[in-house]
């Protein structure tokens, strides 16, 4: 009897390191995953900016309200562009970050020992 609270017991703490193994490494991953996604979005950020710096620029330059318009109108294309690809790029880094954090809890899920009847 002494013997299988020994093993139950020796078990669980090596499930709980494990666990907390797990929960660093989790922890790391998201940190990586949450520079990646805040260094792509301070780039978008700054070329946007800098886009829409240029686009200001031209518009001072514009000779009738016609050309004005024609800028106008080009940058809001390429402004809608850059976004709906910018955005397509910070979902597929969410679903990344969302599944490398995952794996190490997922490993030691695997490896948990199974309640016996």
């Amino acid at each position: 009897m002494f013997e299988a609270i020994q093993k139950l017991t020796d078990e669980s703490q090596k499930f709980g390191k494990e666990g907390f193994d797990a929960a660093l490494r989790s922890y790391g991953e998201l940190n990586k995953g949450f520079q990646v996604i805040a260094a792509k979005a301070t780039d978008y950020t700054k070329k946007s900016f800098e886009d829409a710096t240029r686009a200001f620029e031209q518009l001072l330059g514009a000779k009738s309200i016609e050309q004005a318009i024609e800028i106008q109108s080009a940058y809001a294309k390429k402004a809608y562009d850059a976004w709906v690809a910018e955005a397509t790029k910070l979902s597929e880094l969410y679903v990344n970050l969302a599944r490398d954090a995952y794996k190490p809890v997922e490993q030691v899920v695997k490896k948990a020992p199974k309640p016996t009847a």
